[in-house]
């Protein structure tokens, strides 16, 4: 089984690298480009079978290593 974790900055953290990315497309003529925030995408191919297990073993992952718990939050999707 594959988990996809998403990490992102949690609101109200400073996302410099999205708000260089919001004025770039403003200045590319993306007017509409109110806001952005950047975060990562971290694929883990797990020797699991139960959907079950997996996600919780892969969200365990997260608060241990993948993402800092203080300025980050994750979700977890599990793809057979």
């Amino acid at each position: 089984m594959k988990a996809i974790v998403n990490v992102r900055l949690k609101k109200g953290v400073l996302d410099p690298q999205g708000r260089a990315i919001a004025e770039a497309l403003r200045g590319l003529g993306f007017d509409e480009a109110a806001d952005a925030r950047v975060g990562k995408v971290i694929e883990i191919e797990l020797d699991e079978t139960d959907p079950e297990r997996a996600a919780a073993r892969a969200k365990e992952m997260a608060a241990k290593l993948l993402a800092n718990p203080v300025i980050e939050s994750w979700t977890v999707e599990i793809a057979a």
